[in-house]
């Protein structure tokens, strides 16, 4: 990003919002699915979507201009890589991660209004409903975390471990990859009530359900699992408080065998908090999307743990994003 501003560059930096709104709408609408098999043309697309036409017709015009889809005297219609990524049945579709996207999108256009009065704005539900916004954000952990599974798994090979507890482990995405790395081993998967129906389709589909525990509860009122020698915290603190996070972890530290090991996986951020650029483009978004969330340093983290009674602290790995990785230990 450049830091010799002009009139122009500024311009087109604040100007950003209006492609991602275009491909978010889409995506909100899913219309890339229903292009995918033949062209079409608007009005009957808008009669497939119960859209209005002449909204769709403007919106589909955007997205020829941007080149996501192509226009042609037979109608619109959608093929190669934009077709694989935004369409809803393909491997390697990134539909769900881009309608989460959406949501955040709208908690962002009331950013002001946030930092103004310290309070999250209230987004109503999408288009999609509650229940899509939720089968949405867990496929966008899914899609957001796909590729770094194996490699995190293996930064941690030190760790042994016979019984997994994975808190807020969404599909089980995390859960199936630590269980492939140890065959003789077992797990627990807790989260939220509506989320335990997806965990367990995808862990069937996964041949895993009859090594993985499933129970719904709520880790900021409900007592956590016992059991566990290794407790798997990906993606979760920075949606807490520090207070929040400093009650969660002591929850940990109670269900944890002596000896056992929490690893969080989350942003670390230096102690000037500019840095990684991610990372504080991060804080804001849990700002706009969270009742507390945010960004924390190695220094925090620090000391919540030891407040919560865990010894041993380290930062096992640390990159710009979202894989870096602290392990605390029980005495």
């Amino acid at each position: 990003m450049t830091t010799d501003w002009t009139l122009e560059s500024l311009l087109e930096l604040i100007r950003g919002f209006q492609p991602a709104c275009i491909v978010a709408a889409a995506a909100e609408l899913d219309l890339f699915s229903f292009l995918e098999a033949e062209p079409m043309e608007a009005s009957a697309l808008a009669d497939v979507l119960h859209a209005d036409p002449h909204g769709l017709r403007v919106l589909l015009d955007a997205l020829a201009a941007l080149t996501l889809i192509t226009k042609q005297e037979q109608g619109y219609s959608v093929t190669g890589p934009v077709k694989s990524l935004l369409s809803r049945d393909t491997d390697t579709s990134i539909l769900h991660g881009v309608q989460h996207l959406a949501n955040c999108l709208r908690s962002w256009s009331q950013l002001a209004h946030t930092v103004k009065t310290g309070q999250m704005f209230e987004r109503s539900p999408s288009i999609r409903g509650a229940r899509g916004d939720t089968e949405s954000f867990i496929g966008a952990m899914q899609i957001f975390t796909r590729h770094d599974i194996a490699s995190n798994i293996t930064r941690l090979a030190d760790i042994r471990f016979t019984h997994l507890l994975d808190i807020g482990g969404a599909s089980g995405n995390w859960t199936v990859g630590f269980l492939e790395s140890r065959p003789d081993a077992k797990a627990t998967l807790f989260d939220l009530p509506q989320v335990i129906p997806l965990a367990e389709s995808h862990l069937a589909q996964c041949h895993m359900a009859d090594r993985v525990h499933l129970v719904s509860g709520d880790y900021n009122t409900d007592t956590l699992p016992a059991g566990a020698d290794l407790v798997w915290l990906s993606a979760i603190t920075h949606q807490n408080s520090r207070p929040q996070n400093r009650a969660l972890f002591t929850k940990i530290q109670t269900a944890l065998c002596p000896g056992g090991s929490l690893v969080i996986r989350d942003i670390v951020m230096a102690p000037s908090r500019t840095t990684p650029a991610a990372g504080a483009l991060f804080a804001v978004n849990m700002l706009a999307c969270t009742q507390g969330g945010n960004t924390y340093t190695l220094n925090e983290y620090q000391e919540d743990l030891e407040e919560a009674g865990f010894t041993t602290i380290e930062l096992c790995f640390q990159d710009e994003g979202m894989n870096s990785l602290i392990r605390a230990t029980k005495a």
